[in-house]
Order: structure tokens, then C-alpha cells, then sequence
């Protein structure tokens, strides 16, 4: 205990805190993230309807506006959809979907990345040419492309019965793939300054081996410029994510996201029937907006040019 009170107090006073405390848009943006990552997360909890159990739904609630329009009610604050969904229920609910993708896919990306760069900067020569060749080739595909070759695969090699099961893996899998080459350039060009420093001398002349010098002693000296690409990365994710499923390759009806949530919704704007994309939008921009907004102070913080 007295250990982790020292720990709390070295954190505190260290320039990282002190620049987090006077930094007043980002404490607000870390408050509106974490905010949205707890709706999220105890939707099941805190969510006045559960929008998937069909016992609970009514199809005479479909369409309703929000309560301070015309033909609203206190039951459903935010409107229903044109199945009778609580809007505000399917948020919170899509919004954990939308997180689990976009965490899922960059930690893919991350481990992927992290491992080639690491490769390819300290070994070098053909491994180095082969695996920077590879991500040449993958930058000259765009995401959706990717999203679509990946989806034309598994709906040949899945039955008919798993594809919609599966949809959740298939996502993370588009994503992830498409993202990896950004971690592995920054982790090669990382890898390569620390591979000529004195400490990875000393390693080699004490027969460490190579995998545990850039594991143990590379590794922890690169994590910094991974730690603000992955968090940009997340925003990233989970705009692609809203963008496949909008285009109908993301995910099902079943297991909505906000980007399916919008896509259903933008079906009936024109109807009159705002609410159910406006509100998964809005929704949807302040889990981006937040994300981008701390990646941006981390980058910052972490760049020494700018301290």
C-alpha cells in the first residue's frame, strides 16, 4: 500500500500529470471518452430498454420522436426507430460494438505492426526489403477494397449459417489488416536508431540473443510513438467500422454498431424520421472527436521537439 501510494504521488508531481491538469480540453475530452466507454459498457445496466429482445418490443412505438417533439413520451427520450427500438437504448448498445471493433482492430494492427517494424529494422538487408515491399504493395489498396476482398473470402469459405456469426471477426480482420503499416514504418525507423546505440552493443558482446535484445532492451524504447498512433488509430478504427457497416460490409442488423444504426436510420431521413441517424451521428462524432483529441495531446506530450 505504501508502495502504490509513492507510485500515485511520483505520478502526480511528474511533468505528464502536470500537463494533463492544465490542459482544460483534454481533461474534457478524457471525461466525455470515459463517459461514453461506461454507457457503453453497462448498457445492460444503465440502458432504460434493451433494443435486441423482441418480447420487449412494440411495433405500435415505431417512429416516435424525441419527447420534446410532437407526439414524443417520456418512455423513449431519444425516439424509436421503425421497428420500435429505443433509440437512446441502441446507442449505448451499438457504441459497445463500435468500441470492441475498433480496440479489437488496432490491437491486431498494433501486434502485427510492432513485430514486422521490429523485424525489419534490427535484422535488416532482405527480411527489411521484403517486409517494407509488403507494405508498399498493402498502402496501394484502399480500406474499403481490402474490406471487400476479405468479405468475398469468407462468405466463399464460411457456410451460409456462420457467416452472420462471424461478421464481428471479419470486421476486426479488414480493419486490421489495412492499419498494420503505419505501426511497422514507425517501429523499422525506431528500431534502426536503437539497434546502433552502445546498450545493443553490450547485449550482443554478452551472447544475448537477438530476439530477446529487441524484445527486452528495442522494444520498451519504441512504445512511445506506438502508444499516440494506436490511439489515433482507435478514432480510426471506429470510423471505418461506421463506414463498412454503412456500405452494408460491417456489421449485421443483429449485432448493430453505430454505423449500422446510422445506415438504418438514413433509409428513412427523408421521410421525415431525423432522429434515428442524427442521433447515432452525434453519438458516433464524440467517441471520434474525444479519441482524436487526447492522440493529439499524447503526440504532443510525448515529443520532446515540443517540449
Amino acid at each position: 500500500m505504501t508502495r502504490l501510494t509513492g507510485l500515485l504521488k511520483d505520478w502526480a508531481a511528474s511533468d505528464f500529470a502536470w500537463r494533463f491538469r492544465t490542459s482544460p480540453a483534454v481533461i474534457f475530452a478524457t471525461v466525455v471518452f470515459l463517459a461514453l466507454v461506461f454507457c457503453a459498457a453497462a448498457a445492460n445496466w444503465i440502458a432504460p430498454h434493451n433494443p435486441f429482445d423482441p418480447a420487449t418490443l412494440d411495433i405500435m412505438d415505431s417512429r416516435l420522436p424525441p419527447v420534446w417533439s410532437d407526439g414524443g413520451t417520456a418512455r423513449y427520450l431519444l425516439g424509436t426507430d421503425e421497428q420500435g427500438r429505443d433509440i437512446l437504448s441502441s446507442i449505448f448498445y451499438g457504441m459497445r460494438i463500435s468500441l470492441l471493433v475498433g480496440l479489437a482492430a488496432v490491437l491486431f494492427s498494433v501486434t502485427i505492426g510492432v513485430l514486422l517494424g521490429l523485424a525489419a529494422g534490427y535484422f535488416g538487408g532482405w527480411v527489411d526489403a521484403l517486409i517494407m515491399r509488403l507494405g508498399d504493395i498493402q498502402l496501394s489498396f484502399p480500406t474499403i477494397m481490402i474490406a471487400f476482398f476479405i468479405d468475398g473470402v469468407a462468405k466463399i469459405v464460411m457456410p451460409v449459417a456462420m457467416r452472420e456469426e462471424m461478421r464481428f471477426y471479419v470486421v476486426i480482420l479488414a480493419i486490421g489488416v489495412a492499419d498494420w503499416v503505419q505501426f511497422a514504418r514507425t517501429v523499422r525507423a525506431s528500431t534502426m536508431v536503437e539497434r546502433r546505440k552502445d546498450y545493443v552493443a553490450a547485449a550482443r558482446i554478452s551472447k544475448v540473443s537477438g530476439a530477446r535484445i529487441v524484445l527486452t532492451h528495442i522494444l520498451p524504447n519504441t512504445i512511445g510513438p506506438v502508444l499516440v498512433l494506436a490511439t489515433l488509430g482507435l478514432g480510426v478504427a471506429i470510423l471505418t467500422e461506421a463506414i463498412l457497416s454503412f456500405l452494408g460490409l460491417g456489421m449485421p442488423p443483429a449485432q448493430p454498431s453505430l454505423g449500422t444504426l446510422i445506415r438504418a436510420g438514413n433509409d428513412l431521413l427523408l421521410s421525415g424520421e431525423w432522429w434515428i441517424s442524427l442521433f447515432p451521428g452525434a453519438a458516433l462524432v464524440l467517441l471520434v472527436l474525444s479519441v482524436n483529441m487526447v492522440g493529439d495531446w499524447l503526440r504532443d506530450v510525448l515529443n520532446p521537439r515540443l517540449r
